[in-house]
Parts: C-alpha cells; structure tokens; sequence
C-alpha cells in the first residue's frame, strides 16, 4: 500500500512554520492482514516526526470482538523481519507519539531522523463485522538534528550475597508500554517488596532498556529484556543484551519461532513463554514448548488459568523422570501494569551463585527454583535416603527403587495454609500449617511410589472444584536412580 493510495483526505493538510502535515485515512475489513504499513516520504532537514492517530469502535453483539488497532513506526531501513528499521511501538496504549534525534516518546527510540520512506505500523490487532477506519496524522517539523545521547544501560551484577536464594519478578510494564507506573516507581515498589533483581519486559519494544540510569545499585540488579507479544502468545526475553530488539511479527503458522527463540538466546537472554492459558485474545500459547528455557506457570494473583497451566506443566514432568525428555522449569512473575497491581506478585526465587545476569540465568535454566506471593513467605525443600542421601530443589535423589525417602518442607509466612506434596500420581498427601503460617512438613515414599516430589503452599479454597490459591510452590525434585 502506498502512501498515496492509503489516503482519503491525501496530500497535504496544513502545519505551522516548519512543519509540514499530513492526514491518511483508509478502511480494513475483516481478514485483513496482521500488519499494515503506510509510507512516509521524509525529505532532509527534517529534525522531528510526530503522529496521533485514531479509529472507529462501532457497536458489536456480544460475543464479537470490537476494532482494535495498534500502532508504531520504522525508519528508512525498512520493515523487514528483524528488526533493523524497527523505532518504535506503543501498540494500543498511546494514540500519538514523536520521534526524533535527541528524545522520543516512551517505547520509541531516539536517533537521527534520516531522509527515506518510513513507515507507520497499523496492526489491526481486532477487526469489527463492519471493518476497521482508521485516520492519521503525520506531522514533519524540520530544524536541525539534535544530538543522540549515549545510552546508559544496567550493570550486569549486583553486590549479592554469594551463592544464595535470590527473590526477582521478570514480567512488568512501565509506561513504555501499557503500563502507568515510572521505570522510578518500579524500582521503589521492587524494593519496597524485597526483591533483589527485576526484569524490563516492555511489549515488543526496547526503549526503556536506557530508562533505568540510577535506579539500579548493590540492592538491586535490573536486566533488560523484552515481552515479545505475538498474535499467537507472549514469551518474556529475560536478560537480553541491552538494546537488542526481537521482533514478534508472525504466528504460529509461520514456523518462525525457533528463529527468533534462537535470536533471543543469542542475545544472552531466556525464552519464557508468559501465561499460557491467559484468556486475553492473542494470549494463549501456541507455539510448543520445545524452544522455551522455562515456563510461567504462575502470573499475578492466582487464578484458575494458572491452575491449568499448572497442571499441564505437572503433566511433563513424568517423561523426564522416567529419562525420556528435558523437563522446563517453572516461573512466576507480577506482570504488574498499574496500581492495584502487586509488583512481586508473585516472585521467582532463584539459587544462584551471585546476583548477576547469569548466574541467575544457570539458576532459572537448571530449574534452581521455587515461586511465592510475597518475600513474607519463605521455605526449604528437601529429600532424604534412609542412608543419608539428600536432594534439594531441581536434584535427583539417587537411591534403589524401594527406598523409603523422607520429603520435607519447611515454612514460614503462610498463616492459614495448607502444605502439600505433589507427585506423578498427583496431590498424596497434606497436612496444614500452626496458625502462625510457621511449621515443617514431613513424608515419606520410596521412589516406585512417587517418580518426583514438589510442594506446594495454598489458601483455603475459594472457587468449587479447584484448590486454594497458591501461597508457595517448589520445582520437583527427581527419584531413582
């Protein structure tokens, strides 16, 4: 589609002294492609591009998805998969921004604006029966280039505590994205909930890995990363190199995922499929889980998705106990947006040699894991042979078959709760916590009984038919030799 046969109203509309404007309207039906893009002839001497844009949301019956339109912009090096024209994307949560040399709006990135055709991203994320209308306005204001400045880019380490239980949250949004809170506020409130490291995790675009300068410290390590948010599912990009873009431009039909998985480990980062079973559209997870490093079970306050995506985790790991297949850790992030939302619920707790990048990457990726709502509760998981023998979190206990073995869990924070010890013949047995939520849990199998052990700390149920809200959760530990 060119520039001129997008439009309705065409050529130019006006601007004041030293800008030039321009106004595209045109119409999608339904069916139409995932990605449209409108091309913006920039001439030199322009020093900024700035667009608002609106669409239609006529009335739908019930049951029907509305129109829904996202929006963000490549330069004159082109929209091609990869990335290398890629500046900028707000999706649906601006309905204008600006680019230019010295700064640019949140989730768009500064830099010079070079003369070339750039391209304006629709992405028609919901069509209505009636079709999508959209209208916008580009506006070119010309003076001369500001300066880029370099970014500053997190530390990859913190002071730490050694070899060590590490608390981090690698799933939030910031108003780089569609969040509200500042990349300031995030930092305070990830303080504030007794974490050591966070994750930057903005939906497909990288411009707040350079928001960070002075937020970080001994206290506190933040990674960049990315939330690559597809048609077909959202993978958080943990730790990615600072400045490294992972485009997210395709579906599941496309078998185009192990490619940028791959992409994402080449920038040092993990591939952690998000929420699987979220209900939002585009949310569930459809690519397969044989590129993912880890898997977020567990997203916000614990919901009935959660319990399926738990479950249908739980229902893997019997293959790797029994040698046939790797098995994927589990994960849980806030995902937090805005205030109600928690920041560190729920949090990924991690063993790790010190707090760095990837000695907190080893730890997630070996399954070195356990997951709580809040850094008030705090556990030890365990299991013992008859002669000693013991294995911790993500290990295998090595001992004959018909070995008795003792599993045991102890707990702090939990007042009101319910410990239980989850096996491949599913939940055997449970026991509840004193009062003060502070206890040990114990018992006892032989390895024919129970391929691997995990626990899980819960609430008392709320909802019929399922258990209780999540308090706590470990990573299973393996049995037999």
């Amino acid at each position: 589609m060119s520039f001129a046969d997008a439009s309705a109203a065409g050529g130019r509309t006006g601007g004041g002294p030293g800008e030039q404007t321009r106004r595209v309207t045109g119409h999608l039906p339904t069916g139409a492609p995932d990605f449209v893009y409108l091309p913006v002839e920039v001439p030199r001497g322009v020093r900024e591009i700035a667009v608002a844009y609106r669409y239609d949301k006529p009335t739908v019956p019930e049951g029907t998805a509305g129109n829904a339109c996202d929006i963000g912009i490549f330069d004159e090096r082109g929209t091609d998969l990869g990335g290398a024209g890629f500046r900028g994307w707000s999706g649906g949560a601006r309905t204008e921004f600006f680019v230019r040399a010295d700064e640019a709006t949140p989730g768009y990135l500064p830099g010079p604006v070079n003369a070339g055709t750039w391209h304006i991203a629709l992405g028609p994320y919901t069509v209505a029966p009636q079709g999508l209308s959209y209208d916008v306005t580009i506006t070119l204001k010309y003076g001369p280039q500001g300066h880029t400045p370099a970014p500053v880019h997190p530390p990859e380490r913190a002071r730490g505590r050694g070899r060590a239980w590490y608390r981090g949250d690698n799933h939030l949004h910031s108003v780089h994205s569609d969040g509200k809170r500042t990349p300031a506020e995030i930092a305070a409130l990830a303080r504030a909930a007794g974490l050591d490291f966070i994750n930057t995790s903005e939906h497909n675009t990288t411009s707040a890995h350079r928001a960070w300068d002075g937020l970080w410290g001994d206290d506190l390590l933040i990674l960049t990363g990315e939330e690559v948010t597809t048609r077909n599912g959202h993978v958080v990009a943990m730790g990615t190199d600072p400045g490294v873009f992972i485009d997210w431009r395709y579906r599941a039909r496309d078998n185009a995922f192990g490619k940028y998985a791959r992409a994402i480990r080449r920038a040092g980062g993990l591939v952690i499929p998000a929420h699987p079973h979220a209900t939002c559209i585009g949310c569930n997870w459809k690519f397969g889980l044989n590129e993912a490093d880890a898997v977020e079970v567990w997203n916000g306050p614990y919901t009935p998705d959660d319990e399926v995506t738990l479950a249908e985790w739980d229902n893997t790991l019997v293959a790797h106990a029994q040698g046939r297949a790797d098995w994927l850790p589990a994960v849980g992030h806030s995902d937090a947006h805005r205030d109600p939302d928690v920041v560190g619920l729920p949090q990924t707790v991690v063993l790790a040699d010190d707090l760095s990048r990837r000695a907190l990457q080893d730890g997630i990726r070996a399954g070195r894991v356990w997951i709580a709502e809040s850094s008030k509760v705090d556990l030890a998981f365990s299991v013992t042979g008859e002669r000693g023998e013991h294995a911790g979190i993500a290990e295998r206990l090595a001992v004959p078959r018909t070995a008795k073995v003792t599993a045991r869990l102890t707990v702090s924070g939990a007042p009101g709760c319910t410990v239980s010890f989850v096996t491949d013949q599913g939940r055997l047995y449970s026991a509840p916590l004193p009062p003060s939520g502070t206890g040990t849990v114990t018992w006892q199998t032989t390895p024919d009984y129970a391929a691997y052990i995990r626990a899980e700390v819960r609430h008392p149920a709320t909802t019929p038919g399922l258990p209780g809200p999540m308090a706590a959760m470990t990573n299973p530990v393996f049995l037999g030799r």
